[in-house]
């Protein structure tokens, strides 16, 4: 049987820490031993080189064999009730005899293994008992303190006093996980460390991520021999997950740390805040010192404790600021933007800086800036929002030092170290944005946070120096609390919605000036079209039959006065169909007569018919195919039809006798791509002068004319009165045409108005 250790023997300096894999070191420390059992068989699969010297059973003996092979049937016993019943509980330990000797073990699984680490039991049990008084006798009194500070202080001098170490500090991370000495209790003749800042680089990643699964750690002698831990060598790559283990051997990058700080033993409490590190009660000794796992349980106590009055303590303060931002909340919702209440009055308001407790703001509306009390001047506050708007896509962001984002624009951090940004428009650089100035302040390191890593023959290593080094922070201002955020965000809405609201009102009255305006415009074109359809065919029938009279019974007219007066007759007649053209197209618009079935083949028969002298003279031949039934209005469909074919007879070619071919698709189409509905297409095509395919659209304008008057007579409302049926049958008209060749007019009707 091959028998192997697995420690991690890889070479460990600063340039690779922050992979080093702390979680399996393949050794533990030695005031106690560790037993790894197999889940479902209980069989050793794992053990400390130590175990000999707690037990008397090495760990070749204990090593494949069975966890009551070796220790007996009661140990098991006792091992798988505690598993069952407790082992979630993370106050319970094991006692339990191995040997007929007494032991506390902590148990805990790592994927299909339970990992037993075993101590010594306390020989001081009335002690701990004592301890277990004083801690009942803490907790009582700790809700007496006004402040959390006041509180954590009072934290740091009972764990002091239950522990015995020689110095307690709360460590407060921040949000780049820099550490501070929040609150301390430390021995008379010590150094205080209260107020000094640590850097991040202290506590790496991988060591955060531990205290957040184990949220207890102890070194009893920061100058102890690591023992190994053995396993068969029974396949490749075993090893074993120590990252919840108590005994768990440390980084010797730490170790190193705590020799140049002078430390011989240290107990680590983690305050989870919010599913986040928020601190740790850090314990230093200095000399070697242990406690038992009684007393560890007293001092973990005390940290479930603070994180208990976190939520609380930062609820109550949350409170009392929301009470008074939501107090200038509810003054300021009182101002309504209108036109007679602008944006002067509402920027002058002091709930505008109360609301988030700002010292300034601005409100930018159309290229305007509106603001009051320190703020940038208008153009930097004009830049600063075009920057921001594309930074946040027009939407919010909150910082508490503006530099960070935009390190040119330090000259204005005075003023506006810090800023709350809400966009009022999702297109343009339309905002609200609060400020901050910069609020200098002195941070107290534990030696120089920039040479956290120092370099020497051995190469890199921790820092050896802590001595107090000051730094001085500008362009950063006091950071924005919960409640402020909250209730910025909620009037920046309100906001929005009050401006939406102004212009939709203002459109609103536009839209009523300009109807009122277009009914006066319709009334006139009334009274135009009356009398253009009425009082001037007047005059026109006159000068008709004037004319004619005179060209009927006056003899010896002078040749140029007779043509002269053809000449007039003729105008006269073209006026007259020009008339009537008019007022059929402005009729048209107020035609509001019931769809019904129209069988499109019997209307375009019908008006060949209307048209017959007119295809006679021409020697036209018009055809006719089989057309759908639709839903529309007979009268108009024969006005559209009758149009279509006079146009296609009267633009017919010299050299050619017309020919109109009228026929239809067999299926519905499709209009365009963009339109989903089916049409029925029909066409009208003639072999006339046809156009130029630029003219398509322009033909259907009214008064539009491709050709001469005196060659092809027309008023040039023909194809527009055709466009105005078609769109009141909800279809669509167009043209094709090549010069010389014809042309060729497709309607579609919709099928929604077929008649089935």
């Amino acid at each position: 049987m091959n028998i192997k250790d697995i420690v991690n023997r890889d070479i460990v300096n600063l340039t690779n820490c922050e992979q080093e894999p702390i979680h399996i070191p393949g050794s533990i420390q030695p005031h106690g031993f560790l037993i790894a059992v197999h889940s479902n068989t209980y069989k050793i699969e794992f053990c400390s080189g130590n175990s000999k010297d707690f037990t008397g059973i090495s760990h070749e003996q204990a090593l494949g064999k069975t966890f009551n092979a070796v220790f007996g049937e009661q140990s098991l016993t006792d091992l798988k009730s505690y598993i069952e019943k407790k082992l979630m509980l993370s106050s319970s330990m094991l006692k339990i005899s191995l040997l007929d000797k007494h032991f506390v073990c902590t148990v805990h699984k790592s994927d299909s293994l339970y990992i037993i680490e075993a101590e010594p039991a306390s020989v001081n049990e009335i002690d701990a008992s004592r301890e277990y008084n004083q801690t009942s006798q803490f907790l009582s009194y700790m809700h007496d303190t006004n402040t959390f500070k006041e509180l954590c202080q009072l934290v740091a001098k009972g764990t002091r006093d239950i522990t015995g170490y020689d110095r307690v500090m709360i460590y407060r991370f921040d949000k780049d996980y820099n550490g501070e000495v929040f609150a301390e209790s430390v021995r008379d003749d010590l150094e205080p460390f209260l107020g000094l800042h640590y850097p991040h680089t202290d506590i790496p990643k991988q060591a955060r991520e531990l205290y957040m699964q184990n949220l207890l750690r102890i070194i009893t002698d920061v100058d102890y021999t690591p023992v190994p831990v053995y396993t068969l060598d029974d396949s490749e790559d075993k090893n074993l997950d120590l990252s919840l283990s108590i005994l768990r051997s440390t980084s010797p990058i730490h170790v190193q740390y705590l020799h140049n700080m002078g430390v011989g033993a240290t107990l680590t409490i983690s305050l989870i805040y919010q599913k986040k590190l928020w601190g740790l009660i850090a314990c230093h000794h200095y000399s070697p010192k242990n406690l038992s796992p009684e007393l560890r349980l007293a001092a973990q106590l005390q940290g479930h404790f603070i994180t208990s009055q976190i939520d609380l303590r930062q609820k109550n303060e949350e409170y009392e600021l929301s009470q008074k931002t939501n107090t200038a909340l509810e003054k300021l919702n009182a101002i309504s933007i209108t036109e007679n209440h602008t944006f002067d009055e509402l920027i002058a308001s002091p709930h505008l800086l109360e609301l988030c407790n700002a010292s300034g703001v601005s409100i930018l509306i159309n290229n305007t800036v509106y603001k009051n009390g320190l703020t940038p001047a208008d153009e930097e506050i004009q830049k600063l929002s075009s920057w921001l708007a594309t930074y946040t896509q027009n939407g919010h962001t909150h910082t508490d030092k503006l530099i960070s984002l935009l390190p040119e624009y330090k000259d204005i951090c005075e003023d506006a170290s810090g800023l709350i940004y809400h966009s009022l428009d999702i297109e343009s650089n339309n905002c609200i944005i609060w400020y901050r100035p910069e609020t200098k302040k002195e941070v107290n390191w534990a030696g120089d946070p920039n040479k956290s890593i120092i370099k020497d023959k051995k190469g890199l290593s921790p820092r050896n120096s802590f001595k107090l080094w000051k730094e001085i922070v500008d362009c950063q201002s006091k950071p924005w609390e919960k409640p402020e955020l909250d209730t910025a965000a909620t009037y920046a809405y309100s906001l929005q919605r009050q401006i939406n609201l102004l212009i939709i009102t203002q459109e609103e009255e536009k839209y009523r000036k300009l109807s009122e305006l277009l009914k006066e415009t319709n009334s006139e074109l009334e009274n135009i079209n009356w009398i253009s359809t009425h009082d001037l065919q007047e005059p026109l029938r006159k000068i008709q039959l004037i004319s004619s009279r005179i060209l009927s019974t006056e003899k010896d007219i002078p040749e140029k006065v007779e043509d002269s007066i053809r000449r007039m007759n003729s105008s006269a007649n073209r006026m007259q169909n020009l008339l009537i053209d008019i007022l059929k197209y402005t009729r048209l618009k107020h035609e509001d007569s019931n769809f019904e079935p129209v069988n499109l083949t019997d209307i375009v028969n019908d008006v060949i018919t209307e048209l017959h002298e007119t295809i006679e003279e021409k020697q036209a031949d018009v055809q006719v195919d089989e057309l759908p039934v639709i839903q529309g209005v007979p009268f108009l469909l024969k006005q559209l039809f009758s149009n279509l074919i006079s146009n296609s007879i009267k633009y017919s070619a010299h050299d050619r006798n017309p020919v109109v071919k009228i026929s239809a698709e067999a299926v519905p189409v499709v209009h365009n791509d963009a339109d989903k509905m089916l049409y029925r297409l029909v066409y009208v095509a003639d072999n006339g002068i046809g156009f130029e395919q630029e003219y398509a659209e322009s033909i259907f304008n009214i008064f539009t004319r491709l050709n001469s008057s005196s060659e092809y007579k027309g008023s040039g409302v023909g194809l527009a009165l055709c466009k105005k049926i078609v769109q009141n049958h909800n279809g669509y008209i167009s043209a094709t045409g090549n010069l010389d060749e014809g042309a060729v007019i497709s309607i579609y009707f919709p099928v929604n108005r077929v008649a089935r």
